[in-house]
C-alpha cells in the first residue's frame, strides 16, 4: 500500500521533472527555430532517405546543457548523442528527441515536434511532446493527466473500427516498408482512413487529442514514443507493443480500449 507521504513524494518528484522536460524542449526548440528554413548541414544516417541536419544535434546539445544545470546526475539517452551514464543515484534516465519529424523540418513540412521524457525502473515518468509551430504542448505525468496546454485531453472511444481515422508512419528502409505496404492494403478497406504525419511523437500526441482514433508504427525507437506514450495512456488509451518478429522492427499500437485487440491482430 502507498502512504499519503510516498504519494505526496511521487507527486512532487514528477512535478519536478514535468519543469524541468518542459524547460528542456523549449531550449530545443529555439534552436530548431532559429535554423527553420536554412537547410543546415544535412547528412544520412542508417539510409538514404534517414537525414540528420546541424540543427538535430545542436538542439539535442542544447537539451543537455539545461539537463546538466537541472538535473546533473541523471543519465540521458538521446537521438543524436546517444547514452550517458548516470553520476548521480536518482534512478532517473531522460529520453530525448531533438527533433523528431526532420524530413518534415528540412522539407518546412509543418508537423515536428520536440519529445521530452523522464523515466525510471518502474517506465515513464513524465513526458512533454512540445508543437513549435502550433504552440501546443502536450503532458502527462505518470499519476496525472494528460493535458494540451493545460486542458485535459479528451481521447477516442470508438467502438467500430470501420469509422476510425488511424494515423500511421513508414520506416526507412525499403524492405521494411514494403512489408509495411503490405499490412496497409489489408487495413485501409477496414477503416475510415489512415493519415502520415512523419512525427511519431505528434502522431501520438493527437491521437491522445482524439485527433485520430488510433496510431500503430513499425521500426519506431524509445525516443520517438517515450512521451507520447504515456500521454496517450494517461488519456485513457491502450498501448501495446509490437515486438520484434519475423524480420519486422519493434513497433506499437495505441487504440481506444474496445478496438486495441482487433487493430492489434490486424498490423502485427
Amino acid at each position: 500500500m502507498t502512504s499519503s507521504a510516498d504519494a505526496s513524494t511521487t507527486a512532487a518528484l514528477e512535478a519536478e521533472l514535468l519543469d524541468v522536460a518542459r524547460a528542456a524542449a523549449r531550449a530545443s526548440a529555439e534552436v530548431l527555430l532559429g535554423y527553420y528554413g536554412a537547410a543546415p548541414g544535412i547528412r544520412t544516417k542508417t539510409t538514404d532517405t534517414d537525414l540528420v541536419s546541424e540543427a538535430d544535434v545542436n538542439a539535442e546539445r542544447a537539451i543537455r546543457a539545461l539537463l546538466a544545470e537541472r538535473r546533473p546526475g541523471d543519465a540521458i539517452l538521446g537521438e543524436e548523442g546517444g547514452e550517458t551514464a548516470a553520476t548521480g543515484e536518482s534512478g532517473i534516465r531522460w529520453v530525448v528527441d531533438p527533433l523528431d519529424g526532420t524530413v518534415n523540418y528540412l522539407f518546412e513540412y509543418p508537423q515536428w515536434s520536440v519529445s521530452v521524457a523522464a523515466e525510471d525502473a518502474q517506465g515513464t515518468l513524465v513526458g512533454v511532446v512540445w508543437d513549435p509551430l502550433r504552440e501546443e504542448e502536450f503532458a502527462a505525468t505518470r499519476s496525472g493527466a494528460a493535458t494540451c496546454n493545460g486542458t485535459p485531453l479528451v481521447a477516442s472511444a470508438k467502438e467500430q473500427l470501420d469509422r476510425t481515422l488511424i494515423s500511421t508512419g513508414f520506416a526507412y528502409e525499403a524492405s521494411v516498408r514494403a512489408r509495411q505496404a503490405d499490412v496497409l492494403v489489408g487495413l485501409l478497406p477496414k477503416v475510415s482512413d489512415i493519415r502520415r504525419g512523419g512525427s511519431a511523437a505528434i502522431d501520438l500526441a493527437w491521437t491522445a487529442a482524439g485527433r485520430t482514433d488510433a496510431y500503430y508504427e513499425r521500426s519506431i525507437n524509445p525516443w520517438d514514443y517515450a512521451a507520447g506514450a504515456l500521454i496517450c495512456e494517461r488519456a485513457g488509451l491502450h498501448v501495446r507493443e509490437l515486438p520484434e518478429e519475423d524480420g519486422l522492427p519493434f513497433g506499437l499500437v495505441v487504440a481506444p480500449p474496445a478496438l486495441i485487440d482487433e487493430l492489434h491482430a490486424l498490423v502485427r
